[in-house]
């Protein structure tokens, strides 16, 4: 079969379209047959080591496992002996962690779900990921609830246009944060007020928030904590440097604990069946619609990367895979 691999760390120039063998199934895992996967971040992240801590998971020297695409969609192609839920045939997403861009991946049975009827595959491999990241940083981090004032900042992003739709669909009064090319976009997924950032600045308007949910991670602790209302909670779930980063952390945790403003990095995004069941009612009801940029073949993935990591994508990118 064929698969992208990166043998060893560097810019998408390393990546390589290869024949590699079919994966067999363990006994609790589905063999999908690969229609269509999603990049995100964490694919650049990992293929450039960037930041350097990646290599402390992934393989100091050269990456351990040379496979990228953590969101997918397909049809199971054979199950494992203990697989109950899932048969051959049956239309599935999820994320894989790694191994998505080729031709076909194996899952373990509980990252799983039947796509929902109403979505392309194409729209289905778009979600897992930032759904996870915009679901778990809202509810979670950002405890979100009905009636809040909720900032999106970085609305337009792939994971932003989970947020805003998330958002609204917990009952928030949104308000996108993104260019002016991307307004008409964000205010046709549902935000009720939107800013271009390139006119104004969301911290000195004057309006506070009950909620800032961060997709970018460009502003300042000070910064956030000037537009939340007392008691507000600012969750940032992106970063543009590990310094600024690790400044967030440092300053996000001062702040929390001398003041009535809770201001942090979300967890790294908990892959669930739970979550992504509940993504999948509000896609099959309508109230989360996945927002797809631009399509890439599987053999053009390293333009898709770039492509992504050039932070101008409107929503997700995605790779379709040859059938």
């Amino acid at each position: 079969m064929k698969a992208i691999i990166f043998p060893t760390y560097g810019s998408p120039d390393v990546l390589q379209l290869q024949e590699v063998p079919q994966p067999m199934p363990k006994e609790d895992e589905v063999l999908v047959k690969v229609v269509a996967a999603a990049a995100n971040p964490l694919d650049w992240h990992r293929l450039r080591a960037d930041p350097f801590i990646v290599r402390l998971g992934d393989g100091f020297w050269r990456p351990k496992n040379p496979k990228l695409g953590a969101d997918m969609a397909g049809q199971v192609a054979a199950v494992g002996s203990r697989v109950t839920e899932f048969q051959i045939g049956d239309e599935v997403f999820g994320d894989v962690g790694s191994g998505g861009f080729a031709e076909y991946v194996c899952v373990k049975e509980k990252a799983l779900a039947h796509k929902p009827a109403n979505l392309s595959f194409a729209q289905a491999a778009a979600v897992p990921v930032a759904g996870f990241t915009a679901l778990q940083g809202l509810r979670d981090k950002g405890q979100i609830k009905a009636g809040q004032k909720v900032l999106v900042n970085g609305a337009s992003g792939g994971v932003g246009t989970f947020a805003v739709q998330i958002a609204k669909a917990w009952g928030a009064e949104v308000t996108a944060v993104c260019s002016g090319r991307n307004l008409d976009l964000v205010r046709s997924i549902g935000a009720d007020h939107v800013l271009d950032y390139t006119q104004t600045d969301f911290t000195r308007t004057g309006q506070q928030y009950d909620l800032i949910y961060d997709a970018i991670g460009n502003r300042s602790v000070r910064d956030l904590r000037r537009a939340l209302k007392p008691n507000g909670i600012a969750s940032v779930a992106g970063f543009t440097t590990l310094s600024r980063m690790l400044i967030l952390a440092v300053q996000g945790t001062w702040v929390s604990k001398t003041s009535d403003k809770e201001i942090g990095m979300m967890s790294t995004a908990n892959p669930n069946k739970k979550d992504l069941l509940i993504l999948k009612e509000l896609l099959e009801t309508g109230k989360v619609v996945p927002v797809i940029d631009r399509h890439y073949p599987l053999a053009e993935t390293a333009e898709a990367i770039r492509y992504l990591e050039s932070g101008r994508a409107r929503g997700k990118v995605i790779i379709n895979i040859e059938r």
